[in-house]
This record gives C-alpha cells, sequence and structure tokens, in this order.
C-alpha cells in the first residue's frame, strides 16, 4: 500500500508521533514527528537494538554522552545499541520527520 511520510499529519501534536511503518523479527521502521519536542531533563535513551536515523524534514539536535550532532533533512546516523543519547531539541517552526530503523 502507498503512502508518504509528509502526508497524514495532525496540525498539533502535544506529544510526539510515533508509528510503525513495517515490522518483522528483529526489525522495525518507524516515522516519528515531532512539533518543538525533546527528551525530558536528564532523560537518556539507552536502547537494547542499532537503530539508523534519517532525519527527513525540519531539524534537530542529538546529544551523546561526549558530543552533540545537529541533522538537517538528508542527514542520517547509526545509533549503536546501548550508545545513551537524547534529543536535545527539535524545530519549533515546523515538523520535523524522522525515519527510524530499529534491528
Amino acid at each position: 500500500m502507498k503512502s508518504n511520510l509528509h502526508k497524514n499529519i495532525p496540525e498539533t501534536l502535544p506529544d510526539e508521533l510515533v508509528e510503525i511503518l513495517a515490522e518483522k523479527p528483529g526489525v522495525r521502521i518507524e516515522r516519528i514527528v515531532s512539533d518543538g519536542h525533546a527528551s525530558p531533563a536528564g532523560f537518556w535513551y539507552d536502547q537494547e537494538q542499532d537503530e539508523w536515523v534519517l532525519l527527513v524534514a525540519g531539524s534537530a539536535v542529538l546529544e551523546f554522552e561526549n558530543e552533540t550532532v545537529a541533522l538537517n533533512p538528508g542527514d542520517h546516523l547509526l545509533i549503536p545499541a546501548h550508545r545513551r543519547h537524547r534529543v536535545a531539541a527539535t524545530s519549533s517552526t515546523e515538523k520535523t520527520i524522522w525515519l527510524a530503523v530499529f534491528y
């Protein structure tokens, strides 16, 4: 079934929108839409799986324990399992669309 990462996004997002686009044992693909969202103060992701993330639209800043990475459309990176990270910021002027693959 055809779909579009830029479509069917609510105007107001009190929380990040997370949609599973495809899933099989050992792999999950998500569309995440942020609207000025960030991780809560002091919160760090520490995931069991590797995560490859592509920033499709908007902008974001990811924090790692000794590094900060700014992302713009088209930027992608691999976050190895258990590499602690957090979302420091996402654009407050446009929706930020992520494509995340967990494996």
